[in-house]
């Protein structure tokens, strides 16, 4: 239920502030420990973000995706990683189980995934498949006295899953299909027998997040681990990353005004010429057209955060901001490393690192390239109903 406008702008400021007195202050230390650090992870759990987008009788805050959005942006000014420790928490780790879930299921998983006591992952991408989710090869099939679901396969850059406490796993449960007609999903604990956790892998960013491969080797899970119906794993999947793909443009702007704040700190204290960089005419042209399009990134984004909110179509939309606003966070840190010169290099700096850390947002939930194809697809679509 979005909130009044009042208690938005009161949370907000809430989070504003704690990112500026303690994430902001931890970010070096996240950046060479690997990790968010367990004080900080309770105080996120403290203030409700593990339950952002959970509903209050689960435990969660149950706020509208235009609250969400908002949140976010002001939690993504610092270190990324603090936002991928609650990102699964609110998007694909509980939207399916809200969505498709039964209600033991739901009463089970959701305080616990609301209150940060549990972590949440999800896998879906394998080692040979990627973006075309309907090619996944990872079997379920039930045993002989039908009481128990048996896994098989691999999944591959699973995020949080070196932590995570249940898995949402999406396999193919119709050994004839080819497509996404086969697929379901279900809830695996951390301790299924035949479950095991590869190594966390090493990234080019977001060291303080870790992904890893998640085998399952004769995996038993009770039969009611199912979520929803079996067959109805691809539209969870899909369901799921309309929000996600929200959550992830909302972080990408976040980025990119901090370091729109960190370029203006420095174009206006660095002198070249006799003067503050910032009097350079294509200095001012960098910083105006990073503002611009993280400007209109924004207004896309809350327009269809809005949409969502009123339960109308955002599949064209969610698609049209993850591109855009990722597109963009990319150009503006190539821009500001620009401006800082040599030292945006450095490591002493924060840009080296942020630059690293966007970098994957126009790969994960979903390509770039993908968001186009899933545009186009929907402008026909909509083209041939006006027909």
């Amino acid at each position: 239920m979005p909130l009044d406008e009042q208690t938005r702008s009161q949370f907000v400021t809430a989070v504003e502030r704690f990112v500026a007195e303690r994430l902001l202050p931890a970010e070096v230390q996240v950046e060479q420990d690997g990790r968010v650090p367990d004080d900080i992870l309770g105080e996120m759990a403290a203030l409700g973000l593990f339950g952002l987008s959970i509903p209050e009788q689960w435990g969660g805050l149950g706020l509208g995706m235009d609250d969400e959005v908002a949140v976010l942006i002001a939690l993504c000014r610092a270190n990324l990683s603090f936002r991928s420790a609650i990102g699964i928490n609110n998007g694909v780790g509980s939207h399916g189980l809200l969505t498709y879930g039964s209600d033991a299921q739901r009463e089970r998983y959701l305080p616990q995934l609301a209150s940060g006591e549990m972590i949440a992952s999800f896998c879906l991408t394998e080692p040979d498949c990627g973006s075309d989710a309907a090619a996944l090869r990872t079997s379920a099939r039930l045993d002989s006295d039908g009481d128990h679901w048996v896994l098989d396969g691999v999944k591959r850059y699973i995020t949080n899953a070196p932590s995570a406490d249940v898995f949402t796993v999406i396999a193919r449960t119709d050994p004839a299909s080819r497509d996404h007609r086969g697929l379901s999903a279900f809830l695996v604990d951390r301790n299924a027998p035949g479950l095991s956790i590869g190594k966390s892998d090493r990234k080019m960013g977001l060291h303080g997040s870790h992904t890893a491969d998640v085998t399952f080797e004769h995996c038993r899970i009770p039969a009611n681990a199912v979520i929803g119906e079996p067959g109805l794993g691809f539209a969870l999947a899909m369901s799921s990353l309309n929000r996600g793909r929200l959550s992830i443009a909302a972080a990408a702007i976040g980025a990119g005004l901090r370091l729109m704040e960190e370029a203006l700190d420095y174009a206006t204290q660095r002198r070249s010429f006799g003067e503050p960089i910032a009097q350079h005419q294509l200095v001012q042209a960098m910083l105006a057209d990073s503002e611009t399009e993280l400007f209109a990134a924004r207004c896309m984004l809350e327009h269809t955060a809005h949409r969502f909110d009123q339960g109308l179509p955002v599949i064209k939309e969610a698609s049209c901001c993850k591109l855009f606003a990722t597109e963009t966070v990319g150009k503006v840190a190539d821009r500001v490393l620009q401006i800082f010169g040599g030292a945006g290099f450095m490591a002493e700096y924060p840009i080296e690192r942020i630059y690293r850390d966007v970098r994957v947002m126009r790969i994960y939930e979903g390509t770039s390239q993908i968001q186009q194809l899933l545009i186009a697809k929907q402008m026909l679509k909509e083209h041939a109903g006006k027909r």
